[in-house]
């Protein structure tokens, strides 16, 4: 049975459990469950806000590709990756990658591929929205995350 990514852009929230009981529910063969949540951070008391836009259809299209190359590399069980867009607060999720496979190291490693991606070149754009109520800047991509994603280049 050919393993297919699960890949959704929403505005709303997800619930971290129910995602990993999705991709191992029924299924025996899973020995390691590996997960990524990541969350907007306050930037030291200065960001009232996140806000995070994308292309409908060319953000899912890119994931699902980066995610069936994780599927290639690695024998994995399944993987999802779920990304939000709009407004987003200090302390709520922003992203969440979960990798499951008979063994740790594929899941860690696959995970950890997937999320070096989606933080260096997932097409989404990010700008601050301040606590004293201006708008920040654009957040540009780091050259740490650029980095991080570069280790995973096919020689």
């Amino acid at each position: 049975m050919a393993v297919v990514p699960m890949v959704r852009i929403q505005a709303t929230d997800f619930d971290v459990a129910a995602e990993i009981a999705l991709l191992t529910q029924g299924r025996a063969d899973v020995g390691a469950v590996v997960t990524f949540t990541g969350l907007c951070r306050d930037e030291a008391g200065s960001l009232a806000a996140l806000e995070l836009e994308h292309y409908p259809g060319m953000a899912e299209a890119e994931i699902t590709r980066i995610a069936n190359e994780a599927l290639a590399r690695w024998p994995l069980a399944g993987i999802t990756a779920i990304h939000r867009f709009g407004k987003i607060r200090p302390g709520e999720n922003i992203v969440l990658v979960v990798a499951a496979s008979r063994h740790r190291q594929a899941a860690f490693e696959a995970a950890s591929f997937l999320m070096d991606y989606l933080k260096s070149r997932a097409p989404f754009w990010k700008k601050e929205h301040l606590i004293d109520g201006s708008e920040g800047s654009w957040v540009d991509a780091k050259e740490s995350d650029d980095a991080a994603a570069a280790r995973w280049a096919k020689s």
